[in-house]
């Protein structure tokens, strides 16, 4: 039996053109599970966008049918808490932001693929850090 093929990875380039950071790691967070907000075909969400979360948009996302709350072992899921960073799908923060409750971004740890979706002067005046 062949070995599996692991996943196709985008190039890890962020919003600001420069390398990509990490997102965080306690929780691990990523399509890939491996801290970084990193992409490829198989993530048709596109979880792209680094942000730390906020009570105002873990209260949306629950009532949009997505409980980012509720831990979830099965899936390697911790459930999340306000102060968390995690990769969000770039529509679903899109929503947000379009509802006043997006939650603030990391520039430097979101991937570039997600100005597929969204727009950098969106992102920029919810950033975190410099850019």
């Amino acid at each position: 039996m062949p070995p599996r093929s692991q996943p196709r990875r985008i190039g890890g380039r962020s919003v600001l053109g420069g390398p990509l950071l990490p997102c965080s790691v306690a929780p691990l967070t990523g399509f890939f599970r491996d801290g970084c907000c990193n992409t490829g075909p198989e993530d048709h969400g596109l979880h792209a966008v680094c942000a730390e979360m906020t009570a105002e948009f873990l209260a949306f996302s629950e009532a949009a049918g997505n409980d980012l709350f509720t831990p979830r072992p099965e899936l390697g899921f911790p459930g999340l808490r306000p102060g968390d960073r995690w990769c969000l799908c770039a529509a679903r923060w899109e929503e947000a932001r379009r509802a006043g409750v997006a939650p603030p971004v990391l520039l430097e740890a979101t991937h570039v693929a997600a100005l597929e979706v969204l727009r950098l002067e969106h992102l920029r005046a919810h950033a975190l850090d410099a850019g």
